[in-house]
């Protein structure tokens, strides 16, 4: 049936989304220092990057994946640039969570801007896509152009599952660090890891 393969772009974006990066790792310090709202932002705007370069690998623009890819070291540069940016301000920045007991009511616009900005500076993850498209057979399934669709939705839907699973599990964990060092520690060990996802993304970029 059809509908199968939304089940299967569920799975496909729940195994995308849950391995631990830059990505989870600003959720999480969202959810911490502003609540709930503001992390699930951070999480739709990474799952509505995904969705996007799904569906340009799942449509086959290759002229676009080429142009994409030609500046893949540009992306990748500005993407390192704005996690070390971000994991800075985690390191130097109090933990606003510790100034009130209600969540801060920041933009949850900047959130979902910010991780979908992020997410998008890895043009990487088109060629993860054309992977998994051709291994899922969905190209040369009879389905076709109907299977498409529902798959990239199915990856949009099981990435917004796992950061509403992850989000919700951090919210309830908020309030036992909020009245303790817990956050504050947090807050710079957060900080000092996005600044190594940096780094590590300018050797990269020196290596290759």
């Amino acid at each position: 049936m059809v509908w199968e393969w939304l089940l299967k772009g569920v799975l496909l974006g729940l195994a995308i989304a849950a391995p631990l990066g830059p990505i989870g790792i600003f959720c999480i310090q969202k959810t911490l220092s502003s609540g709930f709202k503001s992390g699930l932002f951070s999480g739709l705007g990474a799952a509505t990057a995904d969705a996007i370069y799904g569906s340009i690998a799942g449509l086959g623009l290759s002229s676009f994946i080429s142009y994409l890819m030609g500046y893949k070291a540009l992306f990748q540069s500005l993407g390192g640039l704005f996690i070390c940016y971000l994991g800075f301000r985690f390191f130097i920045n109090p933990p606003q969570g510790q100034l009130q007991t209600q969540p801060v009511q920041k933009s949850s616009l900047n959130s979902y801007t910010a991780t979908f900005l992020l997410t998008l500076s890895n043009p990487v993850t088109i060629v993860s896509f054309l992977g998994i498209f051709s291994v899922s057979g969905v190209v040369s399934s009879s389905a076709g152009s109907k299977a498409i669709p529902l798959l990239v939705g199915g990856v949009f839907l099981g990435s917004v599952l796992w950061w509403l699973f992850l989000v919700s599990a951090v919210s309830f964990l908020r309030a036992k660090m909020l009245n303790g060092p817990g956050l504050s520690i947090f807050n710079k060990l957060s900080g000092l890891v996005m600044l190594g996802f940096g780094v590590s993304a300018f050797i990269q970029l020196v290596k290759g």
